[in-house]
């Protein structure tokens, strides 16, 4: 395993930390989904960091960032770019829109309609976009880091379970401890400081990073316990529906990446173990006699399956 490489990953949630005080487990859990090539859903009440933490994300990895505030009223042409006639030229021209960039930045996605959450859809999902019957391929690297307020707030629409389930993860900041927040209080301000980082990857390094990703061994023993944990989701016991096999990729890739910031040539349990709260939940419905959160269902159903 590249030594090099664990510990610039490890200085880049350094530097994040900074910023996000408080915070490294989420911090290591973002850095390990974008590794991996996911895409990530950060839910939480406003004002404890979203918005500060993807674009701290953005700047330390070097990519080009771009940001849209997700309201009732957001077109897909807002997002995607639109034709426009030139008379100079006498044709039309394409202007691409926000979703043009390496990191995208959905702030407060659940608060678009359902058209602006499909093309968004194609996006996440295919890399491109469709306009005007032509297909534009977007950069690479290619992430879409998206902020979601609680579903009870005023103005916000849930989330279709298909576009949940191209996030790869969802995770929750919560509010900072109180030696932290007396951090923030007493501190510069964050904004100012994110402006001020300095990138610690080029998008040349981390596409490196992904295919040591994929080059992570997982042994026999370790799929039949990941075949274990998804064969548990379905069986009725603990969810209404079970996970996908698209799931399944998706938690073993995750699982991946943990490894490598680990520094190990392979995945073990506990790779698994860590990741599978942030990377199934937001995709399962607890079944109706468990009156637990779909976390806490997920824990409660790690404890109980056996590791080969």
């Amino acid at each position: 395993m590249d030594q090099s490489l664990t510990r610039q990953i490890s200085g880049l949630v350094d530097q994040i930390s900074t910023i996000i005080v408080g915070k490294r487990a989420q911090i290591e859990d973002c850095v390990a989904c974008l590794l991996a090539g996911g895409h990530l859903l950060i839910e939480d009440v406003p004002g404890v960091g979203k918005t500060t933490l993807a674009h701290a994300l953005a700047v330390s990895l070097g990519l080009k960032f771009s940001r849209v505030q997700f309201t009732a009223d957001l077109m897909p042409s807002d997002l995607i770019g639109v034709s426009v006639f030139e008379r100079n030229r006498d044709s039309f021209a394409f202007h691409p829109g926000p979703v043009f960039a390496q990191v995208l930045l959905a702030d407060e996605i659940n608060r678009a309609g359902p058209k602006t959450q499909s093309a968004l859809l194609e996006a996440m999902e295919e890399h491109q976009v469709s306009v005007d019957n032509e297909t534009r391929p977007l950069p690479t690297p290619f992430f879409v880091i998206a902020t979601q307020n609680p579903s009870d707030q005023l103005g916000t629409y849930p989330l279709p379970e298909s576009q949940l389930d191209r996030f790869l993860m969802r995770i929750t900041l919560g509010y900072p401890d109180r030696a932290s927040e007396r951090g923030l209080l007493a501190g510069a301000d964050r904004r100012t400081m994110t402006a001020q980082l300095t990138p610690l990857m080029s998008a040349e390094e981390l596409l490196v990073a992904q295919r040591q990703v994929l080059a992570v061994t997982a042994s026999e023993a370790l799929l039949d316990y990941l075949q274990a944990l998804i064969a548990a989701t379905r069986s009725g016991t603990w969810f209404v529906e079970g996970l996908s096999p698209r799931a399944g990729i998706s938690v073993l890739r995750a699982a991946k990446a943990r490894a490598l910031m680990a520094a190990r040539s392979y995945v073990a349990p506990d790779d698994i173990q860590a990741i599978l709260p942030q990377a199934i939940a937001h995709r399962l419905q607890p079944v109706a006699a468990a009156g637990r959160g779909a976390i806490e269902q997920v824990r409660a159903m790690v404890e109980a399956t056996a590791i080969p």
